[in-house]
């Protein structure tokens, strides 16, 4: 994104892993951002112009706080021309641990918040812009759960971002956003911290690269997709996994 003019752009789930890596990113970049998540942002490992930096701590699954996500960065920056949504909840649970009400929260806070923040940013978002989702490599392998691994909680609710993405891409486009998605495969995060060193070894192995991803890898493609340089690209899932599958 360098040479581009200056963007303001929301980034969920910027506290850790992927997100605070867009946030350095887009920062470094010269960008504007407004970081949200419920945890605090470790400010302190941000070198940068503490004006172009917003922190708002906000529960992404819910209307009221995406919108005032969205209205805190307009106070502050002006409306935003980008999203990055990354905020997400991990499952692990198998098919016989699963209960209705945790299917249920992970559908919510991974899939409604994915609408819900992509709505409250659009509505502001009135010369245009580009938002990008979150699926997951995961939805490839159908994974089962159990030992730090996606299970079929985590896996639908990241194959429901692709329906999703494609839908926003034809609601917004009249408005001039657009809209695609990242699919990260295995990646050095906070869902990834129970793996043992042999499941760090099989991930690596699986990858024609020949190691887990870093969250770096992951929030460049997603600057990427908000650039100008990718402005004839809307609709589209764009994996990230170094060779593991190809989607």
């Amino acid at each position: 994104m360098s040479g581009e003019n200056p963007k303001t752009v929301i980034v969920t789930g910027a506290a850790s892993g992927i997100g605070f890596a867009c946030v350095q990113g887009l920062l470094a970049a010269g960008h504007r951002v407004c970081g949200a998540d419920l945890q605090p942002v470790p400010t302190e490992q941000l070198s940068t112009d503490p004006t172009r930096f917003l922190q708002v701590r906000a529960n992404v699954a819910d209307d009221a706080d995406c919108r005032t996500v969205a209205a805190r960065t307009v106070e502050a920056f002006g409306k935003p021309n980008s999203m990055i949504h990354m905020a997400a909840a991990h499952s692990t649970l198998t098919w016989r641990e699963l209960t209705t009400e945790h299917f249920d929260h992970i559908l919510t806070v991974n899939v409604t918040s994915s609408f819900l923040m992509a709505r409250a940013a659009a509505e502001h978002m009135t010369g245009g812009g580009a938002i990008v989702l979150t699926s997951s490599g995961s939805i490839n392998v159908g994974g089962v759960g159990g030992h730090g691994r996606g299970g079929p909680a985590y896996v639908s609710s990241k194959a429901a971002i692709i329906g999703l993405t494609r839908a926003l891409a034809r609601s917004f486009a009249p408005l001039g956003i657009r809209v695609n998605a990242v699919s990260p495969g295995s990646t050095d995060t906070a869902m990834t911290a129970d793996y043992d060193k042999e499941a760090r070894r099989k991930v690596a192995e699986r990858t024609l690269i020949g190691r887990m991803g870093d969250p770096k890898d992951i929030a460049a493609v997603a600057q990427f997709l908000i650039s100008d340089a990718a402005g004839y690209m809307t609709g589209e899932i764009v994996h990230v996994n170094g060779g593991d599958s190809f989607g």
